[in-house]
């Protein structure tokens, strides 16, 4: 068990009932995340209360009424999965650099410089969410706060998300090869010719055309026949 000064506070509530124990941060969320994780490493005193901060204890029969059960630790494994988790100030400015550099990666392989039909590189996109003084929220997704970012930065740099159709045709002899790489870029449209070449049609973010032609030139050589489609 962990030291209890350094502990934070997990909580579920129930039927009303508020239940409450104290964990360890890092080791809880770990937990949460589905990790491999012993309740022993998690949890820094063998209580289950209904208010940490007054020392008020709960009581069994709440437990037994509400859990099923008065084992300790199995009821703080369920506090910890489906409850929520204080986070430490170290964890949250963690959460919210991770965030950041999620941002960045997305719009650097979805949006490009409308000026240039390039993409923006990550520490452009970076010092505009800085100049723009861009607020990350570690408790939404990267996913969920795009649109926002992009609407505040567009004021200033040129951008725009952007998507690449194209035709794509392997000879025979590297097609095997490059399957997994069309594989790894999601659903695509595929058709063997009759000289054994592979004819793929998928659909890209602009930002990320130029890494998908190099991993497949990696391979054939330059021997790669493309077309951009409608």
């Amino acid at each position: 068990m962990i030291d209890v000064d350094k502990a934070v506070i997990a909580r579920l509530k129930r039927e009303g009932k508020e239940f409450e124990i104290l964990v360890d941060c890092d080791k809880a969320l770990e937990l949460k995340k589905g990790k491999s994780v012993s309740i022993d490493d998690v949890i820094a005193t063998d209580e289950i209360y209904k208010d940490v901060k007054k020392g008020e204890k709960a009581g069994e029969k709440d437990l037994e009424n509400i859990f099923k059960t008065t084992d300790v630790r199995e009821i703080s494994k369920e506090i910890v999965l489906k409850g929520v988790i204080q986070l430490t100030r170290d964890h949250i400015a963690k959460e919210k650099e991770e965030k950041k550099r999620q941002i960045i990666n997305i719009i650097h392989r979805n949006a490009i410089d409308p000026k240039t039909g390039l993409p923006h590189p990550p520490q452009r996109i970076e010092n505009a969410m800085r100049e723009a003084k861009i607020h990350i929220d570690e408790s939404k997704s990267a996913e969920e706060q795009i649109d926002e970012v992009l609407k505040i930065i567009k004021q200033i740099i040129p951008i725009r998300l952007d998507r690449k159709k194209l035709q794509v045709i392997v000879p025979a002899r590297f097609a095997g090869q490059c399957y997994h790489i069309f594989k790894s870029y999601g659903e695509h449209r595929q058709e063997w010719l009759s000289d054994g070449s592979l004819r793929v049609e998928v659909e890209l973010p602009a930002g990320i055309v130029d890494e998908f032609f190099g991993k497949l030139n990696s391979v054939c050589h330059g021997e790669v026949e493309s077309r951009e489609i409608s």
